[in-house]
This record gives C-alpha cells, structure tokens and sequence, in this order.
C-alpha cells in the first residue's frame, strides 16, 4: 500500500476542527500544574486531510499547536461521489472502526472523533460503527488509517497498470 503524502501548497484551503481537549496535573511538591492537550483534524472537504496533537499551558496554545502538527501530515484519501469507494475496517490499538459507502442523502452516520474526521475529509454519506475504545485518540487513527485503505478505481488500474475500463470488465 502506497502512502499518499501530500504537500502542503498555498491554494489549498484547510479547515480545522477540535476533536478532543484533555486537561492534564502534574502534582509536584509546590502543587498542582495543569496543562492542555488537544487533539485536532485538518482537511479540505476534498479529500485531504491530515490530524495533529498539541500540547501547551492554555487551550488556545494547544490547539493552534496541532493544528501546524496536522498540516505536517496531510494524506489524499480516494472519495467518490460523495462516500466512500467500498466497505473498510480498521484497527489502532483498541479502537476498531468500520466504514461502509451509503447512497446519497443518507448523511454521515457516526459518532464523536469519527464524524470530525469524515466532515473534513468531505465525505457526506457514509455508515460508520466505532467498536472498542472510544479514546478519541485512537478513533482518530484508526480511522484515517481505514481512509488511507481506500481504493478507488483509477487507484486500481494504475497499480495494476490496465485500463480503468479492464478494472471493470474483470
């Protein structure tokens, strides 16, 4: 499987959404210290897309962090027509996720960390089903790794280096 990496360029136009924020002590002898991590989502509607975790003493800090730390790892995921190009399931750690392509107008069906990541990446009908851990964390991982999965068509006539009208002839 190939990683699509993609390059950030000024004409890309990303939106950030805010996933989780968790708000972490440190107990020391002089007291207790707070600081913020924030877990963060980056895409372009368009199949893009790309997640960050920052850490700081404020929440604004932390999550203008992961947001610079999600431009730095955008990844093209494949989207046709709207949802996904077939059924995928994934794992990271014990957050398992399951995404199914649905006909137009059903909407994105999911929960929480996944619905962050397929509103950026722009798929608008998809059936998804997280099972396991809910650690926004990992739903997040897992789910971009079950996006990276996707194949559509022209993906597989050029790995099998045939015409797109062979891929479908058999």
């Amino acid at each position: 499987m190939a990683i699509n990496r993609v390059k950030i360029n000024s004409d890309i136009e990303l939106k950030d959404r805010l996933v989780a924020v968790n708000r972490v002590t440190k107990v020391t002898k002089g007291g207790r210290t707070f600081t913020f991590s924030a877990i963060v989502v980056v895409g372009n509607e368009n199949g893009i897309i790309g997640w960050g975790l920052g850490k700081a003493g404020e929440v604004t800090a932390a999550i203008a962090k992961g947001t610079e730390a999600a431009k730095k790892n955008l990844v093209k995921v494949a989207i046709v027509n709207g949802t996904v190009p077939h059924e995928v399931f994934a794992k990271f750690g014990g957050a398992k996720v399951l995404i199914m392509p649905a006909s137009a107008g059903t909407g994105v069906v999911a929960g929480g960390a996944m619905r962050a990541v397929l509103d950026s990446v722009g798929v608008r009908d998809v059936l998804a089903k997280s099972k396991g851990s809910s650690n926004p964390h990992n739903l997040v991982k897992a789910t971009i790794a079950a996006l990276m999965e996707m194949r559509d068509a022209k993906m597989v006539a050029q790995q099998r280096g045939i015409t797109i009208e062979k891929v479908f002839r058999g």
